[in-house]
């Protein structure tokens, strides 16, 4: 593997400053540039458009522990349940208790979440003992936090955003995060120098063909936090959301659990309501259970879907709820209150990543890290429903308060102190077809890596990303496409090792050839 992704002199290509640079628009992303500009000359980086992020499609909502019947403690037990013995508690009761205050923070800032009465309206999802969902446009909650996250972003001065700008790496220097080396948008190379740099990058669903992801989230921050030296932690915990759209030539577009907390059942292609029979909570049990129960369900029945019923709901109300999906299904002729919905699991959350302390502190020196791309160990072996805003909302905030206390002012690195000279392949080499691989990459993840894992389907898989990886990685790509490639690669490596590695299923991570949860071997966390 190379230090980095292509060679570079810093003597030749152009530098930009920050006191801090924040990578990612997300929710995190957003949260940590409102904290940093308060003090600070704030650069956010942003893949593609600002805001062009899992917290924009996020549909559920928020959960907090704010309704007057509701507590912090039910919350923390609520989490920490789904996280099947391996969440820190102080952690879990750090965001929850803190998140409150996020929340109320979005409402004074103009967030606009569904009232009922006047009175902020709380919905239900699977995990949770109550209601403690805010949602916004009935299933249109993320947008609706990003659009006012990035309105107070875009009004403070102190904060500038570049946008379709790829970061290919990270500086270090000494041991020591100082930057990053990004893509310029007309094309070439720039630096960036900062004492103090924020990965906030989401999440990787892309990594596998079936995807409720954008086509940003393809784990970079992953891979070049990896490539600098930090340590990554619970990469075999990737949730798979069990509801989305399944259909042909249709973008896998997610169904919230809200639906299901809201009443909607899942049945069978003989019409036969199943989950009953799976667990006590039916429809509302952890996404992973409700995820596994629809596999075999389709296995059983020799079908490649189940299907969400509505039907016995109240039509006006279900339509009132979930504009946002009944508007996509309304497109294939399909009326949600009255039509079953054609659904399978697909690749939604990464509980793992870059390993964080409860200020977002990384092991490098000048790198933080917080959301979907970090592991604070909050969500433990499983994310409950709508937590993960939450999540993003708070170590965004203590992430930027940290890095501000820890800022070390003074000169910024020299651009002459980065140039890079690795080994290339040779040019002789026939050229790589970037899209093919990339959707076997996805194909293999999702048979061997996905809801049911088994050791002799991983080594297959490892196998196959050896391979790739021999003769893509020597490789210096041009654009994007190849450097997306290159992160996947690495990281797809990572997850299937840390998942054979794992002989023991717990929270997401599901192994068929060892059913039981192993307490005594397995009660902790891995670290790569």
């Amino acid at each position: 593997m190379r230090r980095y992704l292509v060679n570079f002199d810093g003597r030749r290509i152009p530098w930009r400053s920050a006191d801090v640079l924040i990578i990612g628009g997300g929710v995190a992303g957003l949260r940590a540039a409102v904290e940093a500009g308060k003090r600070a000359r704030v650069l956010l980086v942003a893949k593609r458009t600002l805001g062009e992020s899992n917290t924009q499609l996020a549909q559920g909502g928020v959960a907090a522990a704010l309704d007057s019947g509701d507590t912090v403690e039910s919350h923390v037990r609520d989490t920490l349940d789904a996280g099947k013995g391996i969440s820190d508690p102080k952690v879990v009761r750090t965001v929850i208790k803190e998140g409150a205050a996020r929340v109320k923070e979005l409402i004074a800032w103009g967030t606009k979440f569904d009232r009922r009465g006047g009175e902020i309206h709380f919905a239900r999802e699977g995990g949770h003992s109550r209601a403690r969902i805010l949602h916004a446009g009935g299933d249109a909650t993320g947008a609706e936090i990003a659009r006012a996250l990035i309105e107070h972003v875009r009004a403070e001065p102190n904060i500038e955003v570049i946008e379709n700008t790829f970061v290919l790496d990270l500086l270090t220097r000494k041991g020591r995060v100082a930057g990053a080396l990004a893509s310029l948008p007309g094309g070439g190379l720039q630096g960036i120098s900062a004492p103090c740099t924020i990965l906030a990058t989401g999440g990787c669903g892309q990594i596998y063909r079936e995807t409720t992801n954008p086509e940003v989230a393809t784990g970079d921050g992953l891979s070049i936090a990896h490539r600098a030296g930090a340590k990554l932690e619970d990469l075999e915990f990737v949730q798979f959301h069990p509801t989305a759209l399944y259909i042909a030539g249709a973008a896998r577009a997610l169904i919230s659990e809200a639906v299901r907390g809201e009443g909607a059942w899942l049945r069978d292609r003989q019409k036969r309501r199943f989950m009953p029979d799976v667990h006590p909570q039916a429809e509302l049990a952890p996404r992973d259970t409700v995820s596994r129960a629809i596999v075999r369900r389709m296995r059983e029945t020799d079908d490649t879907q189940v299907y969400l019923d509505l039907s016995h709901l109240p039509a006006a109300r279900v339509r009132e709820r979930f504009p946002g999906l009944a508007e996509l299904c309304r497109t294939y002729g399909i009326d949600i209150a009255k039509d079953p919905i054609p659904v399978r699991p697909a690749a939604h959350y990464m509980v793992g990543g870059v390993r964080a302390d409860m200020n977002g502190r990384t092991n490098l020196p000048g790198l933080w890290a917080a959301g979907e791309c970090a592991c604070a160990e909050f969500h433990g072996a499983n994310r409950l429903g709508s937590n993960s805003l939450l999540e993003g909302l708070v170590f965004g905030s203590r992430a930027a308060v940290d890095a501000l206390r820890q800022w070390p002012k003074g000169a910024m690195a020299s651009p002459g102190h980065f140039s890079y000279d690795g080994p290339l392949a040779s040019s002789s080499e026939p050229p790589v077809d970037v899209a093919d691989v990339r959707a076997s990459l996805k194909a293999l993840m999702w048979r061997e890596v996905g809801v049911e894992r088994d050791a002799e389907g991983l080594r297959r898989g490892l196998e196959a990303i050896e391979f790739w990886k021999s003769y893509i990685l020597t490789r210096q790509f041009p654009d994007a496409a190849g450097w997306e490639l290159q992160n996947m690669l690495i990281l797809c490596g990572l997850i299937a090792g840390c998942a054979l590695a794992r002989d023991e299923s717990r929270g997401t991570h599901y192994r068929t050839d060892h059913p039981e949860t192993d307490d005594a071997r397995w009660k902790r966390h891995q670290v790569v």
